[in-house]
């Protein structure tokens, strides 16, 4: 139920389409109770994916990042494992991998079980996992804005379409069947889909951090066109101590920008109107534009914004970008509490 529900609240909601609210939940709760009642109970990684699985140089498997452990049933794991929206395994290895894995839970429980059921149960797990990877993408993407997860979401749309065109989950949720072919239509997909950059785009995006003691930089493009932010509206760790002598590369300054100081706030608005500059020069075959990020020193907010919309930039759009980081290049990147 709880995978269930960050799938409503943080991805469908969002949508902002109409539902029946109360008999989606009653069929929340009916799939719920079905796949509880499995007859195999064990440890369950949760998030049993493969960058939670390490090899070594001497070819020793790992298992990482497993603090969501529980008591639960073996096909979460399988299911979370093998619909990987990025690992996207075909349908024949899918299937033989399951095949695969039933043999060897046989031989680690040393008795026959009920292929027909566990594959019921398997998939009602498997739509589990996507919904739940959704409400992860569209947390991560639509409420933290992280371009990663907003590049993610179309992916995970495609998987769960994959699925539901080629399997069941064994009981009756027509509300909760409408709610899907909603989110896996053209229409929501489409939605989701940014408009991405090319190898044969020509545009480049010049991104750079400065100091206002010392003039923001020019455009050498000759378009004369682009943003500059000031970023001395948010609070300076270059006023603290501990951090004068540290970049806004640095942890304790990027942890204390992102958890003390309103620049999340700040860089998701600028991340709303460069991303509509982004989009359009891509279509119209623009060749250049200019983002700079100013603070007072150059420092450590300017640093800290530049970093974050190039990767932004480049998640999102897969765009070409130049990163410029004025006073910290010409300083070969050596800080002295005197700088400050």
């Amino acid at each position: 139920m709880a995978d269930l529900l960050y799938f409503k609240y943080y991805f469908l909601d969002a949508l902002r389409r109409p539902y029946d609210k109360q008999r989606l939940i009653d069929d929340f709760e009916a799939l719920s109770n079905y796949l509880t009642h499995t007859e195999y109970q064990y440890f369950l990684f949760r998030d049993f994916q493969s960058r939670n699985i390490m090899v070594s140089e001497d070819e020793q498997v790992h298992f990482i990042d497993y603090q969501g452990g529980m008591k639960g049933a073996p096909q979460y794991d399988l299911a979370s494992l093998l619909w990987q929206a990025r690992a996207n395994l075909s349908e024949d290895w899918k299937q033989r991998l399951l095949e695969e894995y039933m043999d060897a839970f046989e031989k680690t429980i040393a008795t026959k079980i009920d292929r027909k059921l566990f594959k019921s149960q398997y998939n009602g797990y498997v739509l589990i996992r996507l919904l739940q990877v959704l409400g992860a993408y569209g947390f991560r993407g639509l409420f933290e804005r992280k371009a990663q997860f907003l590049t993610s979401i179309p992916l995970a749309l495609r998987n769960l379409k994959e699925f539901l065109r080629q399997h069941s989950v064994g009981i009756a949720v027509p509300e909760f069947r409408k709610i899907l072919d909603l989110c896996t239509s053209d229409e929501v997909i489409a939605e989701f889909t940014p408009t991405q950059a090319s190898e044969t785009t020509p545009l480049e995006v010049n991104v750079y951090s400065f100091s206002y003691r010392n003039g923001h930089p020019p455009d050498n493009s000759g378009n004369g066109g682009g943003f500059m932010f000031d970023c001395r509206g948010i609070l300076n760790p270059g006023r603290i101590d501990s951090m004068k002598s540290l970049t806004g590369r640095d942890k304790p300054v990027r942890d204390f920008l992102e958890q003390q100081t309103k620049m999340p706030a700040f860089l998701n608005s600028v991340f709303d109107i460069v991303d509509m500059t982004v989009e359009d020069y891509i279509k119209r075959g623009f060749e250049s534009l200019m983002v700079g990020f100013g603070c007072t020193g150059g420092q450590h907010r300017s640093v800290y914004a530049a970093d974050e919309m190039a990767r932004h930039l480049r998640n999102k759009f897969k765009v070409k970008v130049k990163l410029y980081h004025v006073v910290q290049d010409e300083k070969n990147w050596i800080n002295t509490p005197a700088d400050k």
